[in-house]
Formats: C-alpha cells, sequence, structure tokens
C-alpha cells in the first residue's frame, strides 16, 4: 500500500497523552494521514552540537512522526538567515529589508540536502511526498538527484510575489526555480498561482493546452491554487465552550458594555499592526462619539526576537499604544489594550466569539486563518464584523461577507471600522451566513483532500538521468549589480 510522507520544517508531534498539535498545518496534516499509512518528517526544533545520524521516531494513532536535530550554525543559516531574512520578505513583497548573506544561502542548501538525505532513506517507490512552505523549496531537486521518481507535491502556505521581485533574489533560479522539479505545486489565491506561471515563463518554460500544466527543461509541472481551509465545524464548537468558561467570561466583562475590537497577530511586518493602531487611533481622533465606547483588544506574540527589524517594530507598537492610551484614555477607560503573549486556541476562540469587531488587515499574506476562525466562532443569532485587508488571501473567499479595506488607506480604514461598530443586526447575519458558507464548503480535510487528489492521478516524472536539469535563470546575468546585503555593499555568488 502506498504511503504519504510530508515533509516540513518542524513536525507537530502529538504529547503522550495523544491529545494532537491544534496548528492549522498539524491539522491538516494529521487529518491527511488518517486517511492513509504514513510518515511526518521535520526538524524536532532542537538545537544540538552534532546532527542527528538518524531521525527519531514516534508512532501515535499509527502514523510515523520523525525528526532530526540541527546544529546551531544551520538553524542560524538556513532558519534565522536565508529562510526569514532573506526568502520572508521577498516573498511578501518587501524586497527592502531583505538582507543576503552568502552563507545564509549555503546554510539553506545544506540543510535541505540534509533533509533530502533522510527523507531519501525511507522512500518506498510508490510513496506520494508532500512538502510543505518555503523552507524546503529545492527538496524536490535533491530527491530527484537521488534517483526518486516518485510523485512529489509542494505548498507554498506565503505569497507568490510577481516575476519582477522574484528575480531581486540572487541564484533565484536555484531556489524558487527548482520548484519545477515538483509534480503539482499549490498557491494560497489565484493571483499567487498566475505569478508564479509568469516566472516559470521568464525561465523557458512553455503553458500546455491542459490548465496550469507547463513544460520547462523536459518536465511537466502543474500549478493551482488550494486555499486552506480551517476545521470549521470543530472550531465553532471550540468558540461555543470557551464563551462559557470563566476565563473568556472574565475578559469580556473588564469590557463592560463597550463594543469590542480584536486583532490577533504574530508580530510580524507583513501584518500591518502599525497601519492597524493609526486607523484606530484616526477613529478615536474623528468620532468622538465612539470615546469610552469601544475598546480594542491587539493580541501580538512576540516572534523572531533575534532579528533587528522586529525589535524595532515591537518598539514602535508599544510607544504607540501608550500615545493612544495617553491621548484618549482616563482611569475608567483603556481605549487599546496591546498585549505581547500567546494564547491557547481555545482561548483565542472565545474571544472571538465575544468580539464584535475582528480587524485582520495584513499588508500580505498568504491566506491569514485568523479571518477565517473570527467568522467561525460567531454566533450566528449576534455575529460580529470581519474588516477583512484585501491583500489578505482569504480576501478572495470572503469579500462577499467582510468589509474590504485597503491597509494603507487609513482613513479608509477607519472609516471601515466605525460602519462595522454600527453595523445593524440584519445586515451582519447576512455577511455572516454568506462567509460561514464558503467556510464550510471547503475546510481543511477538504483542502488537503482536494491537493492529494490533484496530486495523485499524476504520471511520475521521469528519472533525473533521462531528463535534462532545468538551467539556472541567472546564467549569464549579473546578479551582483544591484543587490545590496547588510551593510549596502554589493555581494558576488559563488557558483554551487
Amino acid at each position: 500500500m502506498s504511503r504519504l510522507i510530508v515533509v516540513s520544517n518542524r513536525v507537530a508531534v502529538p504529547q503522550a497523552s495523544g491529545k494532537a498539535a491544534a496548528g492549522g498545518l498539524a491539522v491538516a496534516v494529521n487529518a491527511a494521514l488518517k486517511e492513509r499509512s504514513g510518515v511526518w518528517f521535520g526538524w524536532s526544533g532542537r538545537i544540538t552540537e552534532e546532527p542527528s545520524e538518524r531521525p527519531a521516531v514516534t508512532t501515535r494513532n499509527r502514523i510515523k512522526y520523525a525528526v532530526i536535530d540541527l546544529k546551531e550554525g544551520d538553524y542560524q543559516e538556513y532558519y534565522n538567515g536565508f529562510a526569514n531574512r532573506v526568502l520572508w520578505p521577498i516573498l511578501h513583497y518587501r524586497v527592502d529589508l531583505a538582507e543576503f548573506q552568502r552563507a545564509d544561502l549555503s546554510g539553506y542548501i545544506r540543510v535541505n540536502r540534509i533533509f533530502a538525505e533522510h527523507v531519501s532513506k525511507i522512500i518506498q517507490p510508490d510513496d506520494t511526498i508532500w512538502v510543505h512552505d518555503y523552507h524546503m523549496m529545492p527538496l524536490a531537486k535533491y530527491l530527484r538527484e537521488r534517483g526518486h521518481a516518485n510523485r512529489i507535491g509542494f505548498f507554498l502556505h506565503i505569497p507568490m510575489p510577481p516575476p519582477e521581485l522574484i528575480q531581486t533574489l540572487p541564484r533565484h533560479g536555484e531556489i524558487l526555480g527548482s520548484l519545477a522539479h515538483y509534480d503539482l505545486v499549490g498557491f494560497q489565491t489565484e493571483s499567487d498561482r498566475d505569478n508564479f506561471g509568469r516566472y516559470l515563463v521568464t525561465r523557458g518554460g512553455q503553458a500546455t493546452t491542459e490548465q496550469g500544466v507547463y513544460e520547462i527543461a523536459g518536465r511537466r509541472t502543474h500549478i493551482e491554487a488550494f486555499p486552506v481551509g480551517i476545521e470549521t465545524e470543530a472550531f465553532a464548537r471550540r468558540a461555543r465552550h470557551a464563551a462559557r468558561t470563566d476565563y473568556v467570561k472574565s475578559f469580556r466583562r473588564s469590557v463592560g458594555d463597550r463594543k469590542l475590537i480584536i486583532g490577533v497577530d504574530r508580530l510580524d511586518y507583513s501584518k500591518g499592526i502599525p497601519h492597524r493602531l493609526e486607523a484606530y487611533e484616526t477613529l478615536l481622533r474623528t468620532a468622538p462619539e465612539w470615546h469610552d465606547k469601544v475598546t480594542f483588544a491587539q493580541i501580538t506574540p512576540k516572534s523572531r526576537t533575534e532579528v533587528p527589524e522586529y525589535i524595532e517594530m515591537d518598539r514602535f507598537l508599544s510607544h504607540k499604544a501608550g500615545q493612544i492610551n495617553g491621548m484618549y484614555g482616563d482611569v475608567a477607560w483603556t481605549p487599546l489594550r496591546y498585549v505581547n503573549r500567546t494564547y491557547s486556541r481555545s482561548a483565542l476562540a472565545g474571544f472571538y466569539r465575544a468580539a464584535n469587531v475582528a480587524m485582520v488587515t495584513p499588508l500580505r499574506d498568504g491566506m491569514n486563518l485568523v479571518a477565517k476562525e473570527f467568522v467561525a466562532a460567531q454566533d450566528p443569532e449576534d455575529p460580529g464584523v470581519l474588516v477583512l485587508s484585501q491583500f489578505a488571501g482569504a480576501a478572495a473567499e470572503l469579500s462577499g461577507g467582510a468589509l474590504m479595506v485597503n491597509p494603507h488607506e487609513i482613513e479608509g480604514m477607519a472609516a471601515a471600522l466605525k460602519r462595522a461598530l454600527e453595523m445593524p443586526l440584519e445586515e451582519r447575519r447576512e455577511r455572516y451566513e454568506r462567509m460561514m458558507a464558503v467556510l464550510m464548503r471547503n475546510d481543511i480535510v477538504q483542502w488537503a483532500g482536494n491537493f492529494l487528489d490533484a496530486l495523485a492521478p499524476m504520471t511520475p516524472t521521469k528519472s533525473p538521468q533521462s531528463i535534462p536539469m532545468p538551467r539556472p535563470i541567472l546564467q549569464g546575468v549579473g546578479y551582483g549589480a544591484g543587490w545590496h546585503g547588510v551593510h549596502g555593499a554589493a555581494l558576488r555568488m559563488p557558483q554551487m
């Protein structure tokens, strides 16, 4: 019987009690693996002095979880370096924030080869392999080099920018171009898919008569949009139960009779949190009738605390929150609660249900599941309003019910926020029902099934010995010119 091998940067190994991790990827992978025998492979999250000679394997509910440790240098270069200081900003349209170092690229390639070495040892000829996210883009290339002709799919959980931005990445052909070694490449939105299709054409690829299928350097690669869903019914139940807990009741009582606005985002420049706070400040300045009648709770767990951009952003947001409270608050009313701690999914579900408005206003996002979780958590009889950025991946599915905004237009966001706070019940119900219908049609189990069904019937690729490898797009191009590293000096990449 064929197996499903899932590969991702991190692996959510269930606790010994059998309780599974609740993150979106964990829910999807576990749902997919429950229907098939398989293995979930990735990094353990541990830093060790010596690399793992073999994966540590744990079996829970007939699913095998295989993890390896990384050395400090590998972690810093692959994860903190190239993945999060180069790929993350570029793929989120923030080329200005990318800080490229040759050593980081070497570390990224090295760790991907380490993953390929370990995965190669467990692959059987009829296994299907599903690789996740920007940390592992070249993995299929290295597996093909080892002779594996299995069906291999890849899903990108974050945005894919236009080719003009992709090509700012030194050696982009070796990283993003390596996605051509997958049989199926999935994206969150049709826009992301189309951007990558245009990139393939710049590399010499040609669209075939089959929709979404491109030929490049002797290979056929299918690209398609598979918008990620959530565990809709389960999350709705979670929210109903959480709303009855003393903790969530205490939170709601602390707000009093005021309207509650909520924002939940990891601390990241892609989330548009400074713009959101400015929009709320604009509301308080231009609509004084809402003073002491609304509270905004912005929950922002810190992330990547070693990266200077995130340190500076945290400093700015803390200062901005103090400014807003100092200008508009009084001893009986704190207009803005800015909280830097992590809450359980149950607590967040209860917070969403208690809120009257959610602001989900990223500058650019792959999907943004907070938007979908907020909708699923609502009381159908008295639902809240979703204010959603047009640049969130969720906009493609939820624009029929959310109030759509441009996060760069502060006054427009403030006006949408005011409209959300004043929206009558009948309109709120209509908007909620339209969005909930979408979430029920495409939950996270359906998403995983759609991707694997699209991957399954494909003809396995030819072995690497019988096809030419895609040539690097940057061959003959002076990629050093115009690219600046940390200190602004143009860098030249070594040939690899």
